[in-house]
């Protein structure tokens, strides 16, 4: 897919120059990269705001269009405000075609919901990680990496080293380095076997005794009644000492 994005060269710098820009609805950003010096420059928000939504924009060779020129550039950053859904600076890098690039490119699982794990087994397809990085000539560049899971059944897993890569491109990895991609997994359910255990465990609440049921109520009624002869002894004796 060949996308194209407008530019222009941005003469005024600075932390105000920048928050007019964007008050003005244009972007700040710079191209840097290959035998020439970095370039500031200034793009519609509308229009870049627009491309950030499209996948492909953060995975392929863009044509950037500045001044009467164009060239082929990479998305490398951007920075988002805060809580606005407002573009505050954008990187682009330029690219050789003679010159491998590094970059992420998405994951696409497909196949899923045909697998003997799901169909049969009552599993679920469990997404490990969602891109990936790779390495490339430009014109290799691939917009995803196709991830095929119709075959997979519960507790198989498929490894970044089990895809299928386009001719020219390889995965970044370390020595030894194999991660997992994709799983599919059966949900965890409680059992009524379960449930029922569980419940003869707690003891219903007419088993367990309250503080009215410990004692029983004749003691309670003595109790009362001494408390009554205490309290009369308690005054004969404060009249004797009177008199």
């Amino acid at each position: 897919m060949k996308i194209e994005i407008s530019a222009r060269r941005r003469e005024a710098q600075g932390t105000g120059a920048s928050r007019r820009l964007r008050s003005s609805g244009k972007v700040p950003g710079i191209v840097y990269g290959g035998d020439r010096e970095p370039v500031n420059i200034e793009l519609d928000h509308k229009e870049l705001f627009q491309h950030l939504r499209n996948e492909a924009f953060h995975a392929s060779i863009l044509t950037l269009k500045l001044d009467a020129a164009a060239e082929p550039v990479l998305l490398r950053a951007f920075n988002m405000h805060p809580f606005k859904s407002q573009v505050q600076h954008v990187d682009f890098q330029r690219v050789s075609k003679d010159r491998k690039i590094h970059m992420k490119v998405p994951l696409h699982f497909v196949n899923a919901e045909k697998s003997p794990g799901v169909k049969e087994q009552g599993g679920v397809a469990n997404h490990v990680i969602n891109d990936i990085d790779i390495t490339c000539l430009p014109d290799d560049l691939p917009e995803f990496i196709q991830v095929d899971m119709g075959e997979m059944t519960v507790g198989h897993s498929i490894h970044v080293r089990d895809l299928m890569f386009p001719q020219g491109v390889e995965p970044v990895l370390h020595r030894g380095e194999n991660p997992v991609v994709a799983t599919i997994i059966v949900p965890a359910l409680v059992t009524e076997e379960e449930e029922t255990a569980a419940a003869e465990a707690v003891p219903a609440p007419s088993e367990v005794p309250t503080t009215e049921q410990a004692v029983p109520a004749e003691k309670t009624e003595e109790a009362a009644a001494g408390d009554k002869a205490a309290a009369k002894g308690g005054e004969k004796a404060e009249k004797k000492e009177k008199k």
